[in-house]
């Protein structure tokens, strides 16, 4: 085989490998989401948004036995470029900066594959507020979680009523109808 030729063969054969490479790399993550988090049939990827702030946990003694419970996330949402977008808040609520809001319902949750965090959780949309960006939106995703859980002890009847913060992060993927 002519030099030329094997050097051509040889760069087809790495642009090839590159490319099933990137192909595998995105059907793989595709599917770093479980099962029972993907959003109903005949919704698409609406926009994406990093989360930031604090799981905020009230100490409950009224139970058998003490425990943290989560009174509300405080954060603020990022878009693709870092850029402020809005806030998550108590409902579950998202707020953009353009006034439009949504409050959700979980509808099923994986636990965080670091068992430090927060599990992973698909939520229903069941209120719309305002008239922007988050409109259209009717289910959201929330993946790739990293802290944020709720301590198993310091809960006591001495803590009784006392607020902890836990900083966390995690995506916010918003699905609209197509």
């Amino acid at each position: 085989m002519p030099n030329r030729t094997r050097v051509l063969v040889s760069l087809v054969t790495v642009v090839l490998a590159v490319a099933a490479g990137a192909i595998f790399s995105f059907s793989a993550a595709a599917q770093d989401v479980p099962a029972p988090l993907q959003p109903p049939a005949g919704e698409q990827l609406l926009l994406r948004v990093h989360a930031k702030g604090d799981q905020v946990y009230t100490c409950k003694t009224d139970a058998a036995a003490p425990a943290w419970t989560l009174k509300a996330p405080d954060a603020q949402l990022f878009d693709k470029d870092g850029k402020p977008f809005g806030k998550h808040f108590a409902g579950p609520s998202w707020e953009a900066n353009d006034g439009s809001r949504v409050t959700g319902k979980a509808v099923a949750n994986v636990p965080s594959p670091d068992a430090d965090s927060i599990p992973w959780l698909l939520v229903h949309i069941v209120d719309h507020a305002g008239n922007g960006v988050l409109s259209t939106s009717t289910t959201i995703q929330r993946i790739n979680t990293k802290g944020g859980k709720a301590p198993v002890t310091g809960c006591d009847a001495s803590h009784a009523g006392q607020e902890l913060r836990v900083p966390y992060s995690a995506d916010y993927l918003f699905y609209a109808p197509k």
